[in-house]
Protein backbone atom coordinates (compact mmCIF):
# COMPACT_ATOMS: atom_id res chain seq x y z
CA UNK A 1 0.00 0.00 0.00
CA UNK A 2 2.51 2.49 0.99
CA UNK A 3 4.76 2.03 -2.20
CA UNK A 4 2.08 1.89 -4.78
CA UNK A 5 0.74 5.31 -2.94
CA UNK A 6 5.00 6.45 -3.23
CA UNK A 7 4.72 5.53 -6.81
CA UNK A 8 1.21 7.72 -6.88
CA UNK A 9 3.12 10.40 -5.75
CA UNK A 10 5.79 10.37 -8.46
CA UNK A 11 3.47 9.86 -10.80
CA UNK A 12 1.93 13.19 -10.06
CA UNK A 13 4.82 15.27 -9.38
CA UNK A 14 5.91 14.38 -13.04
CA UNK A 15 2.79 14.81 -14.76
CA UNK A 16 2.31 18.52 -12.29
CA UNK A 17 5.77 18.97 -13.98
CA UNK A 18 4.61 18.21 -17.97
CA UNK A 19 1.30 20.61 -17.23
CA UNK A 20 3.71 23.60 -15.75
CA UNK A 21 5.79 23.15 -18.78
CA UNK A 22 2.63 23.51 -21.05
CA UNK A 23 1.31 25.98 -18.44
CA UNK A 24 -2.31 28.03 -19.99
CA UNK A 25 -3.48 31.07 -18.87
CA UNK A 26 -6.11 33.96 -18.84
CA UNK A 27 -4.96 37.22 -20.84
CA UNK A 28 -6.91 40.72 -19.94
CA UNK A 29 -9.89 39.32 -22.64
CA UNK A 30 -10.39 36.18 -21.26
CA UNK A 31 -8.73 34.42 -23.79
CA UNK A 32 -6.77 31.20 -22.74
CA UNK A 33 -2.86 32.09 -23.77
CA UNK A 34 0.49 29.42 -23.60
CA UNK A 35 3.02 30.35 -21.31
CA UNK A 36 6.50 29.61 -22.06
CA UNK A 37 8.78 30.55 -19.64
CA UNK A 38 11.92 33.19 -20.46
CA UNK A 39 15.11 33.47 -19.30
CA UNK A 40 16.96 37.00 -18.94
CA UNK A 41 20.21 38.08 -20.29
CA UNK A 42 22.45 40.59 -20.34
CA UNK A 43 24.51 40.46 -24.16
CA UNK A 44 27.15 43.46 -24.85
CA UNK A 45 24.80 45.42 -22.29
CA UNK A 46 21.52 44.63 -24.37
CA UNK A 47 18.73 43.59 -22.07
CA UNK A 48 17.43 40.04 -23.85
CA UNK A 49 14.22 37.59 -22.77
CA UNK A 50 14.33 34.08 -24.81
CA UNK A 51 12.73 31.25 -24.12
CA UNK A 52 15.33 28.05 -23.67
CA UNK A 53 13.26 26.30 -27.14
CA UNK A 54 14.83 29.92 -28.83
CA UNK A 55 11.42 30.23 -30.53
CA UNK A 56 10.88 33.18 -29.28
CA UNK A 57 13.29 36.20 -28.31
CA UNK A 58 12.58 39.79 -26.76
CA UNK A 59 15.12 42.74 -26.74
CA UNK A 60 15.24 46.21 -26.31
CA UNK A 61 17.67 48.47 -28.62
CA UNK A 62 18.22 52.02 -27.39
CA UNK A 63 20.76 54.52 -28.09
CA UNK A 64 21.32 58.35 -26.85
CA UNK A 65 23.88 60.63 -28.81
CA UNK A 66 24.56 63.81 -27.75
CA UNK A 67 26.57 66.55 -30.23
CA UNK A 68 28.33 69.78 -29.60
CA UNK A 69 29.12 71.80 -32.65
CA UNK A 70 31.67 74.88 -32.92
CA UNK A 71 31.66 76.45 -36.32
CA UNK A 72 34.30 79.47 -37.71
CA UNK A 73 36.51 81.12 -40.69
CA UNK A 74 33.71 81.74 -42.66
CA UNK A 75 34.31 85.31 -44.89
CA UNK A 76 33.40 88.51 -43.00
CA UNK A 77 30.36 89.17 -45.10
CA UNK A 78 28.52 85.80 -44.82
CA UNK A 79 26.16 84.66 -42.75
CA UNK A 80 26.21 84.10 -38.89
CA UNK A 81 26.49 80.20 -37.96
CA UNK A 82 25.20 79.45 -34.78
CA UNK A 83 27.13 77.10 -32.16
CA UNK A 84 25.24 74.71 -30.04
CA UNK A 85 24.42 71.36 -28.36
CA UNK A 86 21.73 69.13 -29.06
CA UNK A 87 20.43 65.45 -28.20
CA UNK A 88 20.97 64.45 -32.00
CA UNK A 89 19.38 60.96 -31.29
CA UNK A 90 17.42 59.61 -28.19
CA UNK A 91 16.02 56.17 -29.90
CA UNK A 92 13.86 53.44 -28.28
CA UNK A 93 13.30 50.38 -29.72
CA UNK A 94 11.68 46.64 -29.01
CA UNK A 95 12.33 44.42 -31.36
CA UNK A 96 10.86 40.48 -30.77
CA UNK A 97 11.51 37.13 -32.63
CA UNK A 98 7.90 36.11 -31.90
CA UNK A 99 8.14 32.47 -33.86
CA UNK A 100 11.50 31.61 -35.79
CA UNK A 101 9.22 32.64 -39.03
CA UNK A 102 7.44 35.54 -37.35
CA UNK A 103 9.57 38.99 -36.59
CA UNK A 104 8.20 42.75 -35.30
CA UNK A 105 10.26 46.09 -34.21
CA UNK A 106 8.98 49.19 -33.20
CA UNK A 107 11.63 51.73 -33.24
CA UNK A 108 10.78 55.52 -32.04
CA UNK A 109 12.58 58.68 -31.71
CA UNK A 110 12.26 61.40 -28.56
CA UNK A 111 14.89 63.50 -29.37
CA UNK A 112 14.46 67.09 -28.32
CA UNK A 113 11.41 66.71 -27.13
CA UNK A 114 10.37 65.67 -31.02
CA UNK A 115 8.43 62.47 -31.34
CA UNK A 116 9.18 60.47 -34.51
CA UNK A 117 8.43 56.68 -35.23
CA UNK A 118 11.52 55.34 -37.03
CA UNK A 119 11.11 51.16 -37.75
CA UNK A 120 7.24 49.75 -37.71
CA UNK A 121 8.21 46.09 -38.87
CA UNK A 122 6.60 42.84 -39.43
CA UNK A 123 9.04 40.59 -41.03
CA UNK A 124 8.57 36.69 -42.31
CA UNK A 125 11.64 34.85 -42.11
CA UNK A 126 10.70 31.86 -42.92
CA UNK A 127 12.34 31.04 -46.40
CA UNK A 128 16.22 30.28 -46.57
CA UNK A 129 18.06 33.03 -47.44
CA UNK A 130 14.81 35.37 -48.24
CA UNK A 131 13.32 37.89 -45.96
CA UNK A 132 10.18 39.70 -46.67
CA UNK A 133 8.55 42.92 -44.44
CA UNK A 134 5.81 44.92 -44.50
CA UNK A 135 5.86 48.70 -42.43
CA UNK A 136 8.40 51.71 -42.35
CA UNK A 137 11.94 50.94 -42.55
CA UNK A 138 14.95 52.23 -44.78
CA UNK A 139 15.28 50.70 -48.05
CA UNK A 140 18.03 48.74 -49.21
CA UNK A 141 19.85 51.55 -51.78
CA UNK A 142 22.63 53.44 -50.03
CA UNK A 143 25.09 51.72 -47.76
CA UNK A 144 26.21 54.80 -45.55
CA UNK A 145 21.90 54.86 -45.31
CA UNK A 146 21.66 51.20 -43.98
CA UNK A 147 24.42 51.35 -41.54
CA UNK A 148 23.09 52.35 -38.65
CA UNK A 149 24.14 55.89 -36.94
CA UNK A 150 26.02 54.19 -34.04
CA UNK A 151 28.40 52.61 -36.43
CA UNK A 152 29.00 55.34 -38.95
CA UNK A 153 32.78 56.28 -39.14
CA UNK A 154 31.71 59.98 -39.16
CA UNK A 155 29.00 61.75 -37.19
CA UNK A 156 27.07 62.89 -40.21
CA UNK A 157 26.41 60.64 -43.46
CA UNK A 158 27.80 62.38 -46.72
CA UNK A 159 25.83 65.48 -48.13
CA UNK A 160 24.92 63.17 -51.38
CA UNK A 161 23.37 60.57 -49.21
CA UNK A 162 21.40 62.96 -47.42
CA UNK A 163 20.42 64.84 -50.82
CA UNK A 164 19.23 61.27 -52.65
CA UNK A 165 19.27 58.34 -50.44
CA UNK A 166 15.73 57.61 -49.54
CA UNK A 167 15.75 57.15 -45.70
CA UNK A 168 12.55 54.93 -43.83
CA UNK A 169 9.12 54.62 -45.87
CA UNK A 170 6.22 52.79 -45.96
CA UNK A 171 6.69 49.91 -48.12
CA UNK A 172 6.79 46.33 -48.91
CA UNK A 173 10.80 44.94 -48.87
CA UNK A 174 12.29 41.39 -50.09
CA UNK A 175 15.88 40.41 -49.96
CA UNK A 176 17.72 37.76 -50.55
CA UNK A 177 21.53 36.79 -49.01
CA UNK A 178 23.73 34.31 -48.95
CA UNK A 179 27.59 34.48 -49.16
CA UNK A 180 28.79 35.95 -52.49
CA UNK A 181 25.48 37.62 -53.48
CA UNK A 182 22.72 40.39 -52.01
CA UNK A 183 19.44 41.26 -53.82
CA UNK A 184 16.90 43.27 -52.89
CA UNK A 185 13.75 44.64 -54.00
CA UNK A 186 11.44 47.14 -52.54
CA UNK A 187 8.19 49.19 -53.19
CA UNK A 188 7.89 52.29 -51.23
CA UNK A 189 5.18 54.25 -50.57
CA UNK A 190 5.04 57.51 -48.21
CA UNK A 191 7.86 58.51 -45.82
CA UNK A 192 6.74 57.96 -42.20
CA UNK A 193 8.83 60.66 -40.05
CA UNK A 194 6.41 63.53 -37.57
CA UNK A 195 3.00 64.73 -37.72
CA UNK A 196 4.28 67.62 -40.49
CA UNK A 197 4.44 64.62 -43.17
CA UNK A 198 1.67 62.82 -42.11
CA UNK A 199 -0.48 65.95 -42.01
CA UNK A 200 0.64 66.41 -45.36
CA UNK A 201 -0.54 62.90 -46.56
CA UNK A 202 -4.02 63.41 -44.82
CA UNK A 203 -4.66 66.76 -46.87
CA UNK A 204 -3.74 65.66 -49.96
CA UNK A 205 -5.88 62.80 -49.55
CA UNK A 206 -8.85 64.52 -48.32
CA UNK A 207 -8.51 67.77 -50.34
CA UNK A 208 -7.43 66.38 -53.36
CA UNK A 209 -7.88 63.04 -53.56
CA UNK A 210 -4.76 61.79 -54.03
CA UNK A 211 -3.30 58.60 -54.49
CA UNK A 212 -0.09 57.92 -52.51
CA UNK A 213 2.87 58.45 -55.51
CA UNK A 214 5.13 54.76 -55.17
CA UNK A 215 9.01 54.28 -55.49
CA UNK A 216 10.52 50.91 -57.28
CA UNK A 217 13.50 50.24 -55.95
CA UNK A 218 16.02 47.50 -56.83
CA UNK A 219 19.96 46.84 -55.22
CA UNK A 220 22.39 44.07 -56.08
CA UNK A 221 25.24 43.50 -54.36
CA UNK A 222 28.36 41.51 -55.42
CA UNK A 223 30.63 39.95 -52.67
CA UNK A 224 33.69 38.55 -54.42
CA UNK A 225 35.42 38.24 -50.87
CA UNK A 226 33.43 37.82 -47.87
CA UNK A 227 34.70 36.48 -44.85
CA UNK A 228 34.93 37.31 -40.98
CA UNK A 229 38.21 39.63 -41.12
CA UNK A 230 38.46 40.84 -45.11
CA UNK A 231 35.93 41.76 -47.64
CA UNK A 232 35.26 43.30 -50.88
CA UNK A 233 31.23 45.32 -51.32
CA UNK A 234 30.39 46.06 -54.85
CA UNK A 235 27.16 46.76 -55.25
CA UNK A 236 24.76 49.24 -57.46
CA UNK A 237 20.79 50.18 -57.19
CA UNK A 238 18.08 51.64 -58.73
CA UNK A 239 15.04 53.76 -58.05
CA UNK A 240 12.19 55.37 -60.06
CA UNK A 241 10.39 57.56 -57.92
CA UNK A 242 7.22 59.39 -57.91
CA UNK A 243 6.79 62.86 -56.33
CA UNK A 244 4.71 61.40 -52.48
CA UNK A 245 1.95 63.16 -50.86
CA UNK A 246 4.14 63.12 -47.93
CA UNK A 247 6.03 65.87 -49.20
CA UNK A 248 4.50 69.55 -48.85
CA UNK A 249 4.07 70.06 -52.71
CA UNK A 250 3.62 66.61 -53.94
CA UNK A 251 -0.11 67.85 -54.74
CA UNK A 252 1.84 70.00 -57.45
CA UNK A 253 4.25 67.67 -58.23
CA UNK A 254 7.04 69.50 -57.20
CA UNK A 255 10.49 68.02 -56.47
CA UNK A 256 13.21 69.43 -54.49
CA UNK A 257 16.95 68.83 -53.33
CA UNK A 258 18.29 70.27 -50.50
CA UNK A 259 21.30 69.36 -47.80
CA UNK A 260 23.43 70.70 -44.64
CA UNK A 261 26.81 70.67 -45.35
CA UNK A 262 27.42 67.22 -43.64
CA UNK A 263 26.29 68.63 -40.13
CA UNK A 264 23.22 69.01 -37.64
CA UNK A 265 23.58 71.72 -35.37
CA UNK A 266 24.15 74.00 -38.54
CA UNK A 267 20.42 74.40 -39.71
CA UNK A 268 21.28 76.31 -43.01
CA UNK A 269 21.01 73.94 -46.01
CA UNK A 270 23.63 76.19 -48.75
CA UNK A 271 22.47 73.12 -51.16
CA UNK A 272 18.80 74.14 -52.45
CA UNK A 273 17.20 73.64 -56.10
CA UNK A 274 14.18 75.47 -54.72
CA UNK A 275 10.94 73.66 -56.27
CA UNK A 276 11.18 72.43 -59.35
CA UNK A 277 7.53 72.61 -60.82
CA UNK A 278 6.07 70.14 -63.06
CA UNK A 279 8.35 67.25 -62.23
CA UNK A 280 6.64 64.09 -63.51
CA UNK A 281 9.63 61.54 -62.01
CA UNK A 282 12.59 60.72 -60.93
CA UNK A 283 15.73 57.89 -61.89
CA UNK A 284 18.40 57.61 -58.92
CA UNK A 285 21.30 55.54 -59.50
CA UNK A 286 23.88 54.84 -57.22
CA UNK A 287 27.27 52.83 -57.50
CA UNK A 288 29.22 51.59 -54.74
CA UNK A 289 32.75 50.41 -53.58
CA UNK A 290 33.73 49.08 -50.32
CA UNK A 291 36.00 46.63 -48.50
CA UNK A 292 37.56 45.71 -44.90
CA UNK A 293 40.63 44.27 -44.29
CA UNK A 294 41.42 43.48 -40.61
CA UNK A 295 41.22 46.87 -39.15
CA UNK A 296 40.78 48.90 -42.23
CA UNK A 297 37.62 50.02 -43.96
CA UNK A 298 36.87 51.92 -46.75
CA UNK A 299 34.00 53.19 -48.05
CA UNK A 300 32.75 55.00 -51.61
CA UNK A 301 29.68 55.75 -53.39
CA UNK A 302 28.69 57.52 -56.27
CA UNK A 303 25.27 58.71 -56.69
CA UNK A 304 23.03 60.59 -59.83
CA UNK A 305 19.30 61.67 -60.33
CA UNK A 306 17.55 62.38 -62.93
CA UNK A 307 14.83 64.59 -62.71
CA UNK A 308 12.30 63.74 -65.93
CA UNK A 309 9.64 67.23 -66.12
CA UNK A 310 5.99 66.50 -67.30
CA UNK A 311 5.34 67.26 -70.91
CA UNK A 312 3.73 69.89 -70.80
CA UNK A 313 6.51 72.16 -69.01
CA UNK A 314 8.08 71.39 -72.67
CA UNK A 315 11.42 70.61 -71.14
CA UNK A 316 12.23 67.62 -72.66
CA UNK A 317 15.67 66.74 -71.45
CA UNK A 318 16.02 65.75 -67.75
CA UNK A 319 17.58 67.91 -64.81
CA UNK A 320 20.91 66.18 -63.58
CA UNK A 321 22.42 66.58 -60.54
CA UNK A 322 24.96 63.98 -58.81
CA UNK A 323 27.85 63.62 -56.36
CA UNK A 324 30.27 61.07 -54.71
CA UNK A 325 32.48 60.28 -51.01
CA UNK A 326 35.17 58.47 -50.39
CA UNK A 327 35.86 57.85 -46.90
CA UNK A 328 37.91 55.40 -44.88
CA UNK A 329 39.09 54.29 -41.22
CA UNK A 330 41.65 52.13 -39.76
CA UNK A 331 41.88 50.89 -35.68
CA UNK A 332 45.14 51.50 -34.49
CA UNK A 333 44.87 49.13 -31.35
CA UNK A 334 44.41 45.58 -33.08
CA UNK A 335 40.79 46.06 -33.76
CA UNK A 336 38.53 44.60 -36.05
CA UNK A 337 36.15 45.83 -38.76
CA UNK A 338 33.07 44.28 -39.39
CA UNK A 339 30.55 43.42 -42.00
CA UNK A 340 26.91 42.20 -42.05
CA UNK A 341 26.52 40.25 -44.57
CA UNK A 342 22.74 39.97 -43.74
CA UNK A 343 21.79 43.46 -44.79
CA UNK A 344 25.01 44.45 -46.87
CA UNK A 345 26.27 47.24 -44.67
CA UNK A 346 28.87 47.41 -42.14
CA UNK A 347 28.53 46.54 -38.25
CA UNK A 348 30.02 47.68 -35.18
CA UNK A 349 33.65 47.29 -34.72
CA UNK A 350 35.58 44.87 -32.35
CA UNK A 351 38.16 46.38 -30.07
CA UNK A 352 41.14 45.39 -30.04
CA UNK A 353 42.11 45.91 -25.85
CA UNK A 354 40.03 45.24 -23.18
CA UNK A 355 39.33 49.03 -22.46
CA UNK A 356 38.43 49.54 -26.05
CA UNK A 357 40.04 50.99 -29.18
CA UNK A 358 40.76 54.64 -31.27
CA UNK A 359 39.55 54.69 -35.02
CA UNK A 360 41.35 57.49 -37.15
CA UNK A 361 39.07 58.48 -40.43
CA UNK A 362 39.45 60.11 -43.18
CA UNK A 363 37.04 61.35 -46.08
CA UNK A 364 36.70 63.54 -49.07
CA UNK A 365 33.15 64.32 -50.83
CA UNK A 366 31.46 66.16 -53.50
CA UNK A 367 27.74 67.24 -54.29
CA UNK A 368 27.02 69.42 -57.59
CA UNK A 369 23.13 70.53 -57.60
CA UNK A 370 23.54 73.09 -60.61
CA UNK A 371 22.31 72.22 -64.49
CA UNK A 372 22.38 74.92 -66.19
CA UNK A 373 24.23 74.18 -69.06
CA UNK A 374 22.52 74.87 -72.37
CA UNK A 375 19.53 75.27 -70.30
CA UNK A 376 18.71 79.29 -70.46
CA UNK A 377 15.84 80.47 -68.17
CA UNK A 378 14.70 76.80 -67.19
CA UNK A 379 18.66 76.51 -65.95
CA UNK A 380 18.28 74.95 -61.94
CA UNK A 381 21.18 76.79 -59.79
CA UNK A 382 20.94 74.63 -56.17
CA UNK A 383 25.14 75.25 -55.55
CA UNK A 384 27.86 72.63 -55.35
CA UNK A 385 29.69 71.84 -51.96
CA UNK A 386 33.20 70.02 -51.76
CA UNK A 387 34.17 68.91 -47.88
CA UNK A 388 37.44 67.28 -46.47
CA UNK A 389 37.20 66.01 -43.04
CA UNK A 390 38.97 63.89 -40.61
CA UNK A 391 37.73 62.28 -37.64
CA UNK A 392 38.43 60.16 -34.13
CA UNK A 393 36.22 57.77 -32.66
CA UNK A 394 37.01 56.37 -29.32
CA UNK A 395 35.38 52.88 -28.11
CA UNK A 396 35.15 52.54 -24.72
CA UNK A 397 34.29 49.11 -23.75
CA UNK A 398 31.19 47.91 -26.83
CA UNK A 399 28.46 50.40 -26.13
CA UNK A 400 30.20 53.93 -25.38
CA UNK A 401 31.50 56.06 -28.27
CA UNK A 402 32.99 59.54 -28.00
CA UNK A 403 33.17 60.97 -31.43
CA UNK A 404 35.52 64.14 -33.11
CA UNK A 405 35.52 65.44 -36.20
CA UNK A 406 37.05 68.19 -37.95
CA UNK A 407 35.82 69.60 -41.13
CA UNK A 408 36.15 71.64 -43.97
CA UNK A 409 33.38 72.55 -46.40
CA UNK A 410 33.71 75.19 -49.79
CA UNK A 411 30.46 76.29 -51.57
CA UNK A 412 30.36 77.65 -54.56
CA UNK A 413 28.80 81.12 -55.09
CA UNK A 414 25.24 79.08 -56.66
CA UNK A 415 24.74 77.88 -53.22
CA UNK A 416 22.63 80.29 -51.55
CA UNK A 417 19.78 78.36 -50.07
CA UNK A 418 17.36 79.28 -52.43
CA UNK A 419 18.25 83.32 -52.44
CA UNK A 420 18.00 83.12 -48.51
CA UNK A 421 22.41 83.21 -47.89
CA UNK A 422 24.54 85.99 -48.97
CA UNK A 423 27.33 84.37 -51.36
CA UNK A 424 29.81 87.13 -52.15
CA UNK A 425 30.28 91.07 -52.51
CA UNK A 426 29.16 93.11 -55.60
CA UNK A 427 30.23 95.77 -57.43
CA UNK A 428 30.21 98.07 -54.56
CA UNK A 429 31.28 95.78 -51.57
CA UNK A 430 27.89 95.49 -50.07
CA UNK A 431 27.32 91.28 -49.55
CA UNK A 432 24.59 90.28 -51.58
CA UNK A 433 22.87 86.55 -51.72
CA UNK A 434 22.31 87.14 -55.85
CA UNK A 435 25.13 84.97 -57.22
CA UNK A 436 24.57 87.13 -60.68
CA UNK A 437 25.93 90.23 -59.05
CA UNK A 438 28.87 88.93 -57.01
CA UNK A 439 32.48 90.43 -58.66
CA UNK A 440 35.02 88.33 -56.44
CA UNK A 441 36.41 85.18 -58.78
CA UNK A 442 35.65 81.80 -58.19
CA UNK A 443 38.15 81.56 -55.14
CA UNK A 444 36.31 84.43 -53.32
CA UNK A 445 32.52 83.33 -53.86
CA UNK A 446 30.54 81.08 -52.31
CA UNK A 447 30.52 80.58 -48.16
CA UNK A 448 33.83 78.25 -46.62
CA UNK A 449 34.15 77.63 -43.23
CA UNK A 450 35.73 75.20 -40.49
CA UNK A 451 33.80 73.29 -37.94
CA UNK A 452 34.95 71.32 -35.63
CA UNK A 453 32.23 68.23 -33.50
CA UNK A 454 32.16 66.36 -30.99
CA UNK A 455 29.04 63.26 -29.84
CA UNK A 456 29.18 61.23 -27.06
CA UNK A 457 27.02 58.13 -27.92
CA UNK A 458 25.78 55.02 -25.89
CA UNK A 459 23.61 51.96 -26.54
CA UNK A 460 21.83 49.91 -24.18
Amino acid sequence: MMLALFLGTIAFGQNVDKAQEKKQAIDQYGNTVDVKPLEASSRDGILVFESKDKDYKFWFDSRVQIDFANYWGQQSWADKIGDGASVRRARFAVKAQITPMWYGEVDMEVANGSFELKDAIVRFTGLKNWQFSVGSQKPDFSISRNTSSRYLEFMERPMVVSAFAPSRHLGIFAKYNNKLLFASASILFQEIEGQETRDYVEKNNKDYGMSEGLSYLGKIVLRPLNEADYGIHIGGALMYDQPKTSDENGMNSWERFSCRNATNINRKKYIDTDDIKGADHNLIATVELAGHYEGLRIESAWMSDWTYMKKETNIDKPYHFQGWYVEGGYLLFGGKQTYDSGSAKFNRTRNGRKWGDIELALKYEFLDMNDYKDRGDNAIYGGSAELYGAGLNFYFGKNVKFAINYQFVNNDRYANGKGKLYVGLDAEGNPTKDYTKVVAGDGDAGVNYHMLLGRFQIAF
